[in-house]
């Protein structure tokens, strides 16, 4: 991977790295597709990054993507998404996942919060079983309000 990504597994080591010089530090892990950055974007990241001290973004990869959203999308390719998201004030590090839930990287990168966005509650969580099996608090992070890449589309192509 290049530019803002960094790899799941070269990310793990630099983790145990911080957790070892600055053991006090809180990693926070928050996901998704990120495919038309918006402000609910921003504020889901920035209340995530107040759950902790760093804050690591796995973002869906282009498969991923077009499997949860349909072959239009991504918008734009990983590489891009993931360097508009590095450049977020809040984001520490940007990695990518292109299983269907968060376990592998939850496993591979053991955050102490997993941050998920205001369209989850704690009831529906796809990966609420494996965080509490590994520790994990669960946040729900962002503006309440309801936004969406999916609706700003349809709006921009007068579907709405």
């Amino acid at each position: 991977m290049t530019g803002a990504l960094v790899d799941r597994e070269t990310l793990a080591r630099e983790l145990v790295e911080l957790r070892r010089s600055r053991p006090a530090t809180r990693v926070v892990l928050a996901n998704g597709c990120f495919d038309l950055l918006h402000v609910g974007h921003v504020r889901y990241l920035e209340d995530a990054k107040r759950r902790g001290d760093f804050l690591v973004v796995a973002l869906n990869t282009d498969e991923s993507v077009r499997a949860l959203k349909g072959p239009t999308r991504p918008l734009a390719p990983l590489a891009e998404r993931a360097e508009l998201v590095a450049a977020l004030r809040c984001v520490d590090r940007v990695t990518s996942f292109g299983e269907r839930t968060l376990e592998a990287t939850l496993r591979v990168l053991r955050p102490h919060v997993h941050a998920k966005g205001s369209d989850y509650t704690l009831e529906n969580v796809p990966e609420a079983a494996i965080d509490r099996e590994l520790g994990i608090e669960i946040a729900i992070c962002g503006d309440p309000k309801d936004h969406s890449s999916t609706e700003l589309l349809r709006r921009a192509r007068g579907d709405a």
